[in-house]
Protein backbone atom coordinates (compact mmCIF):
# COMPACT_ATOMS: atom_id res chain seq x y z
CA UNK A 1 0.00 0.00 0.00
CA UNK A 2 1.35 3.39 -0.96
CA UNK A 3 0.36 6.56 0.87
CA UNK A 4 2.15 8.90 -1.51
CA UNK A 5 0.97 7.57 -4.88
CA UNK A 6 4.31 6.00 -5.85
CA UNK A 7 4.09 2.34 -6.72
CA UNK A 8 7.64 1.94 -7.98
CA UNK A 9 10.75 3.71 -6.69
CA UNK A 10 12.77 2.89 -9.82
CA UNK A 11 12.28 6.40 -11.25
CA UNK A 12 14.39 9.54 -11.49
CA UNK A 13 13.63 11.31 -8.20
CA UNK A 14 14.62 14.64 -9.73
CA UNK A 15 11.39 14.47 -11.73
CA UNK A 16 9.27 13.54 -8.70
CA UNK A 17 7.84 16.59 -6.95
CA UNK A 18 6.79 15.28 -3.53
CA UNK A 19 7.54 11.96 -1.91
CA UNK A 20 5.96 12.46 1.50
CA UNK A 21 2.84 10.55 2.57
CA UNK A 22 -0.74 11.80 2.23
CA UNK A 23 -0.07 14.30 -0.53
CA UNK A 24 -2.93 16.71 -1.12
CA UNK A 25 -4.32 16.56 2.42
CA UNK A 26 -2.26 19.45 3.80
CA UNK A 27 -5.14 21.95 3.75
CA UNK A 28 -7.51 19.51 5.44
CA UNK A 29 -4.92 18.74 8.13
CA UNK A 30 -4.32 22.45 8.77
CA UNK A 31 -8.06 23.13 9.06
CA UNK A 32 -8.51 20.20 11.46
CA UNK A 33 -5.51 21.37 13.49
CA UNK A 34 -6.77 24.96 13.76
CA UNK A 35 -10.28 23.81 14.74
CA UNK A 36 -8.82 21.48 17.38
CA UNK A 37 -6.56 24.26 18.69
CA UNK A 38 -9.40 26.80 18.93
CA UNK A 39 -11.70 24.22 20.53
CA UNK A 40 -9.09 23.30 23.11
CA UNK A 41 -8.61 26.97 24.03
CA UNK A 42 -12.38 27.43 24.34
CA UNK A 43 -12.67 24.41 26.65
CA UNK A 44 -9.76 25.63 28.78
CA UNK A 45 -11.28 29.11 29.01
CA UNK A 46 -14.62 27.72 30.19
CA UNK A 47 -13.01 25.38 32.77
CA UNK A 48 -10.85 28.13 34.20
CA UNK A 49 -13.83 30.48 34.32
CA UNK A 50 -15.89 27.89 36.23
CA UNK A 51 -13.06 27.26 38.68
CA UNK A 52 -12.64 30.97 39.39
CA UNK A 53 -16.41 31.43 39.75
CA UNK A 54 -16.54 28.63 42.33
CA UNK A 55 -13.70 30.28 44.24
CA UNK A 56 -15.56 33.63 44.15
CA UNK A 57 -18.68 31.96 45.56
CA UNK A 58 -16.62 30.73 48.51
CA UNK A 59 -15.59 34.35 49.11
CA UNK A 60 -12.07 33.25 49.90
CA UNK A 61 -9.91 36.09 48.60
CA UNK A 62 -6.70 34.13 49.13
CA UNK A 63 -7.91 31.21 47.03
CA UNK A 64 -9.07 33.56 44.25
CA UNK A 65 -5.71 35.30 44.22
CA UNK A 66 -3.87 31.98 44.20
CA UNK A 67 -5.99 30.71 41.29
CA UNK A 68 -5.40 33.87 39.27
CA UNK A 69 -1.68 33.79 39.92
CA UNK A 70 -1.49 30.09 38.99
CA UNK A 71 -2.77 30.82 35.48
Amino acid sequence: MSTNGMENWAVDLAEVTAIYPFQGTEVIMVVVGVVFWLGWHRIQFKREEEELEQARKLEDRDKVSASVERY
